[in-house]
């Protein structure tokens, strides 16, 4: 498989699989002693903006990773989730026995029977009255959702929204005393190569704590190849494996910076959270109104390198025509009956500037059409054929079941 066909796995729910969702719309200083980390604001306000937030002055110690994930292990939790999906029926089965058909999923001729398929994440406590932060692919389409906290209690979990398009969620849980609280830091002050330790309950190992740095910032998801995801990624060597999904990524001073949500299928030190500035902006919007509103055209992008091209150009399986430039975004795909295939955009094609203004990569073009509202008019200037044209858009609000493959 080449590179620019390369897909990323989710650090998912055992038994569950989760399609991408393609739709086009919104949006510690030096960690040395004597430069400290920024402090986090309270997390009863975690709605704070960067610019309210104060500075640490906790002193490091030899044991500083420890110390790091001893201050915010009481908040991390387990999410169990249970769901429910058909069980496929088989074919030609009435002659069976009775048990065979009921194993095959149909019994007494009422049709298939339905089983239930269980998963496990993690999450953390951002507000003592029960708000818990995860990922929306641990949660999306549960029927049952269960949390369980360090100590063993365990609640019964609602759902208070998810965006599948940032892989943020939001979880309530109800409880007769208040519950511990992790501190949010500041995503935006991050520099590659500051130690960094993922918190959470990988495999069903639960309390594990991992360390590492951070290798990367502002990682696209048209970059790693994971289709259309409105967060630029927080890229860490620390080991990430499934389970891992929703929980913490902490920086020194045990403060929350990232969500540990995806690694690379068959690679090693290569895992991806989501900045905490962008999950908590996400996350208070879903507290207050339950959802997230957005513009969308249905299309699926990458931006052009001369690399891509070459690869494009040696794939003998590529079904997609080789792009005769090796600047603007390539269209990979169009979601069939949206805004875009509407519009006439077709797959292939090179958007070279969205309202006049060049783009260069998808973010670019994420950036634009985001800062419209539902309803407004976008203008794309594609390149196809080698001949270079406009084609008028009108956006509609995303939902989050218009696509998912």
């Amino acid at each position: 498989m080449t590179t620019w066909q390369q897909r990323l796995g989710w650090v998912g729910l055992t038994g569950l699989v989760a399609g991408g969702s393609f739709a086009l719309g919104t949006s510690l200083e030096k960690v040395t002693q004597g430069a400290p980390a920024p402090a986090a604001p309270q997390t009863e306000n975690f709605q704070a903006t960067p610019a309210s937030l104060g500075r640490a002055t906790t002193a490091l110690g030899p044991n500083f990773i420890a110390d790091a994930a001893e201050k915010a292990a009481p908040a991390i939790v387990s999410i169990d989730i249970e769901k429910t999906t058909p069980r496929p029926q088989a074919r030609d089965n009435g002659d069976l026995p009775p048990f065979f058909r009921d194993f095959f999923g149909e019994r007494d001729g009422l049709g298939p029977r339905r089983a239930p398929e269980r998963g496990e994440g993690s999450g953390f406590i951002i507000d003592s009255t029960g708000i818990i932060i995860t990922n929306e692919h641990v949660v999306d389409g549960a029927d049952k959702v269960t949390v369980i906290l360090r100590d063993g209690k365990r609640f019964k979990g609602t759902v208070l929204g998810i965006d599948p398009l940032t892989d943020v969620a939001v979880v309530k849980v109800e409880s007769d005393q208040p519950l511990p609280t992790v501190e949010l830091g500041d995503s935006t002050r991050l520099r590659p190569g500051e130690w960094v330790i993922a918190l959470g309950n990988p495999l069903g190992f639960s309390n594990t704590v991992t360390a590492g740095i951070i290798s990367a910032l502002n990682r696209s998801s048209g970059e790693i190849q994971i289709g259309d995801k409105r967060v630029d990624f927080i890229q860490t060597d620390a080991a990430i494996n499934p389970g891992n999904s929703g929980g913490p990524l902490i920086n020194i001073y045990g403060q929350v910076i990232g969500i540990n949500t995806a690694i690379i299928s068959g690679a090693s030190g290569i895992g991806f959270a989501i900045p905490i500035n962008k999950a908590r902006e996400i996350a208070y919007q879903l507290i207050k109104t339950g959802k997230i509103v957005r513009p969308y055209v249905g299309v699926s992008m990458l931006g052009l390198t001369p690399e891509i091209v070459d690869q494009i150009k040696q794939d003998p399986s590529a079904d997609i025509p080789v792009p005769t430039t090796d600047k603007g975004v390539l269209v990979q795909r169009v979601v069939p009956d949206s805004p875009a295939a509407k519009g006439g955009v077709k797959k292939g094609d090179v958007i070279t500037a969205v309202d006049g203004k060049p783009v260069t990569d998808a973010r670019s073009v994420q950036d634009a059409v985001g800062n419209r509202k539902v309803g407004d008019p976008v203008e794309f200037t594609i390149l196809r054929d080698n001949k270079t044209q406009k084609i008028a858009i009108k956006t509609v609000e995303y939902k989050a079941d218009t696509d998912k493959l």
